[in-house]
């Protein structure tokens, strides 16, 4: 039993280590300062203090994804991220208002009131040689650990879409795009970086953050990138139940969720997130109707700035 286990482990790595998150860099364009928006009167107060004293401390320390992407597209992030070289332990360690978290991928929270700063240090591909205490996969791809500390370069090739792996630079203000992160977002692209059928067989949520980023964008999913989604849609039952509550609140409270109901249902996603509703929608034209009624006036209630309660459209 031991040894069945231990062999599937080291297959996980293999496949992981074969996979997008190979040790081939990602094509790495630099942008100036002159040639962006980003300004650190937009980036919160405390994300600046916690990637200065990381620098202070020695350590490198960069903005990355949604904070980079939003900044960049005009609109106000709600939350800043942070990439480092620093270890989880050793972050934890500058920052008395912070807290280790995680076991399938340790981060670190720095805490400031109300504001949560999620600090990341840089992932590497995995190999046969890391235990299945650092890194591992089901049998079916599905990433249950991964916790290999690498650099930059790697760990942009382990993020999710081109227009994630952004990072801003606070040493010289400039924005690192990785594998045409740039060129995506100027078009208005999602793409997923490496081969989308891996990708999400390794997390089957991003095919749930492809639709949102979708409907909040205004983004087109590129070709490759939604082919396999509607034959995938089932890999979503292997997501806990809480992990998916989660994502179903972001998919429908970020004032899209109209578009989002139709996307998540135009690619057989919301059937494998809510199987009963999907075949009411189907049969009854009236429940279309109803549902989508309930979208738009979550919708109109978010961009008017009044409360919602997740009950109500779940209901």
């Amino acid at each position: 039993m031991i040894k069945s286990f231990t062999d599937t482990v080291k297959a996980g790595i293999k496949r992981l280590s074969g996979s997008s998150r190979s040790q081939t860099p990602a094509p790495l364009t630099v942008i100036p300062r002159d040639q962006h928006q980003i300004s650190r009167s937009n980036i919160s107060e405390n994300a600046l203090k916690v990637l200065y004293r990381l620098n202070n401390a020695g350590h490198q320390a960069l903005l990355v994804g949604g904070g980079v992407r939003d900044t960049l597209l005009g609109l106000n992030p709600k939350d800043f991220d942070v990439a480092t070289d620093a270890t989880p332990e050793q972050v934890n360690q500058l920052f008395r208002n912070s807290r280790l978290i995680g076991r399938r991928f340790k981060l670190v929270h720095v805490v400031f009131g109300r504001e949560v700063i999620e600090v990341a240090t840089f992932r590497a591909p995995p190999t046969e040689d890391h235990s299945a205490k650092v890194a591992a996969t089901g049998d079916q791809g599905m990433i249950l650990r991964d916790n290999v500390y690498g650099n930059k370069d790697e760990d942009a090739m382990r993020r999710d879409f081109t227009v994630n792996a952004l990072y801003y630079d606070i040493a010289d203000f400039s924005v690192h795009a990785y594998a045409g992160g740039w060129d995506d977002l100027q078009n208005k692209r999602l793409r997923l970086i490496g081969d989308p059928e891996t990708r999400y067989r390794e997390d089957p949520v991003r095919m749930l953050r492809a639709i949102r980023f979708a409907a909040k964008l205004g983004f087109t999913i590129e070709a490759q990138t939604a082919e396999p989604i509607p034959v995938m849609a089932p890999l979503l039952e292997q997501i806990p139940a809480a992990r998916l509550f989660e994502e179903v609140l972001k998919l429908f409270l970020h004032g899209n969720a109209l578009d989002t109901l139709r996307l998540l249902r135009e690619y057989n996603l919301f059937g494998a997130l809510f199987p009963a509703t999907e075949q009411c929608l189907r049969d009854d034209p009236m429940a279309l109707a109803m549902a989508e009624n309930t979208m738009r006036n979550t919708d109109d209630r978010i961009r008017a700035g009044k409360s919602v309660t997740p009950y109500f459209f779940l209901a």
